[in-house]
């Protein structure tokens, strides 16, 4: 068996993008396809959450049936803003088609919007993913968790040798800009790996069969979509969105609890449709 064989990539979607992930691997395992046996795992913001409870030997029914949970008192709704996506916008008109410049602009925003208490701290962020984690340390196996540098705008994929522990790396690729606040590493300040791409599936271009499950498959300005960045692999590749139905239970605001569990169980529901598409790029 090649070393190099299979690769699941997880994007970014926010709290429902993590239930809707969850549920479509819990019910490609009911109808045979096991995709925590990859030999690499992608994770992009929620879906940096769901590579590392994968990798880390988490039941999956276990974590479908916690997304079916109901929300607690101390889960809030956040939300992107019409100023912050005003912000963005202006980002990538100022940028002038460089995406690592449109970055830099986007890591100012974020770190503003922290300095200046317009989002949790750092100490409340970290509780929370922490929370998610449930102790999860870095796999034996390929992890590979994206994140951005605030400052210079270059894209930054953490693994268990970069000497950064699990927690921390996934808090940064969860650090949505003007919502949640940048992770300091060092001297540095991280952000949403899903800044540079939705999925960053390019990072298993080199393996031989690839699934890619993206919550928010299009991108936007200068974040590459899924496809643009598949398009052209060798590899065999089938990319499962939300359908009809999961956008609906997903509904407008991704940052919301109580769409997890509708998310969780529309999920479930569509795995069992691309089902056969996925079993024949993973299993051959």
């Amino acid at each position: 068996m090649s070393a190099r064989r299979t690769a699941l990539v997880l994007g970014g979607g926010g709290i429902t993008g993590i239930a809707w992930e969850i549920g479509v691997v819990a019910g490609l395992a009911e109808a045979g396809v096991d995709l925590t046996s990859a030999d690499l795992v992608v994770g992009t913001s929620a879906g940096s959450v769901v590579g590392a409870l994968l990798t880390t030997g988490a039941d999956v029914e276990s974590l479908h049936a916690r997304q079916l949970e109901p929300v607690g008192p101390h889960e809030r709704a956040a939300r992107l803003g019409r100023g912050t996506l005003a912000r963005y916008g202006l980002a990538m008109l100022l940028a002038r088609r460089d995406d690592v410049a449109f970055r830099r602009r986007i890591g100012e925003l974020a770190r503003t919007a922290a300095d200046t208490g317009r989002t949790p701290s750092e100490e409340e962020r970290r509780a929370a993913i922490e929370g998610r984690l449930a102790g999860a340390q870095w796999p034996d196996r390929p992890l590979v968790v994206t994140a951005v540098d605030t400052g210079s705008g270059e894209f930054t994929p953490f693994t268990r040798d970069s000497g950064v522990d699990l927690a921390t790396a996934v808090g940064a690729s969860c650090a949505v800009p003007g919502v949640y606040p940048p992770v300091t590493i060092g001297d540095r300040r991280y952000m949403d790996g899903g800044m540079r791409s939705t999925a960053n599936a390019d990072l298993a271009a080199e393996y031989e069969r690839i699934v890619v499950i993206a919550p928010l498959p299009r991108g936007a300005g200068l974040m590459a979509s899924v496809d643009a960045q598949v398009t052209g692999l060798v590899s065999r590749v089938a990319v499962v969105a939300p359908d009809e139905a999961s956008r609906a239970a997903i509904g407008k605001n991704v940052l919301d609890p109580a769409a997890r569990a509708p998310s969780a169980r529309a999920g479930r529901t569509q795995a069992a449709g691309v089902a056969a598409r996925v079993a024949e790029v993973w299993q051959g």
